[in-house]
């Protein structure tokens, strides 16, 4: 049977998430998940309570709980629970308020909020991957902090939106398609912009596997094309001087880490 887990917070519960996911990550065991977001109040914890002391009575083992509550009030109603639970917030504050000689003033929601002085920088940046997704234009390149290119289906997409929805980078990306294939060279919008170019790649057999699921038996998805295109594109990284990886075995998360990484750009942490 899964072990409980809960993920408790009186604001999104991204935190909680985050640090608890993270932690999980590290055992081979399988976790039946539950996020509880915006317990903002003393009768939604006690149903909270109340849940996970079900939880506790029923399966006979004691629930792992993550949290990371703000108003003390609530925190000690979530603390007084049959689980096993995890104060992420409270673990570092105390500490952090010791060496830096400073009392914390902790309040709610003010880690993902529309009141955070770069939220509407995080928004403009998720309308430019969206309106520079694809080739669709290439009129506002000049406004993109990076521009990614690559075979149809190689992972431009979602790693231009999670840069942009995670990081605030402005992110537009361009596929090099079947058509280009016979004589490939940057077209001169993109060669004017080549310090911002960085290229995606992927290994040809799961590359036919994610094209199939698309248009399964076609030219497009078959394995001599899938390993044309890509040799070619490689090809001109190479000949480009143009920085790239292999998004094969990594996930969007890892890409985009790799991505800043390799370009030195600054994460914008919201």
């Amino acid at each position: 049977m899964a072990r409980k887990v809960y993920f408790i917070s009186d604001g999104t519960a991204i935190t909680a998430e985050v640090f608890g996911h993270a932690v999980l990550s590290q055992f081979p065991l399988e976790f039946e998940q539950t996020t509880i977001p915006f317990v903002e109040t003393l009768d939604k914890a006690e149903e909270v309570k109340a849940r996970i002391n079900n939880c506790f009575i029923t399966t006979g083992e004691r629930p792992l709980l993550f949290h990371s509550i703000v108003n003390p009030e609530i925190r000690m109603v979530v603390k007084s629970t049959e689980a096993l639970e995890y104060d992420f917030l409270n673990t570092f504050v105390a500490p952090l308020e010791e060496q830096l000689g400073i009392k914390a003033e902790p309040k709610t929601h003010r880690t993902h909020s529309i009141n955070n002085a770069s939220y509407d920088s995080r928004i403009d940046a998720i309308h430019f991957a969206m309106d520079n997704d694809d080739g669709i234009t290439m009129k506002n390149l000049e406004e993109a902090e990076i521009i990614l290119v690559g075979v149809s289906r190689c992972g431009k997409t979602p790693s231009s939106l999670y840069l942009s929805m995670q990081f605030g980078i402005k992110a537009a990306n361009y596929p090099f398609i079947a058509e280009d294939m016979d004589n490939l060279r940057l077209p001169s919008e993109l060669k004017k912009h080549k310090h911002k170019l960085f290229g995606l790649t992927i290994d040809p057999m799961r590359l036919r596997e994610i094209r199939n699921q698309r248009l399964e038996g076609s030219t497009y998805a078959s394995l001599r094309q899938c390993r044309m295109e890509l040799k070619e594109v490689e090809a001109m990284y190479r000949k480009e001087n143009i920085p790239y990886i292999n998004t094969t075995y990594h996930s969007v998360e890892e890409i985009a880490a790799k991505i800043l990484s390799m370009t030195g750009m600054q994460r914008k942490m919201f």
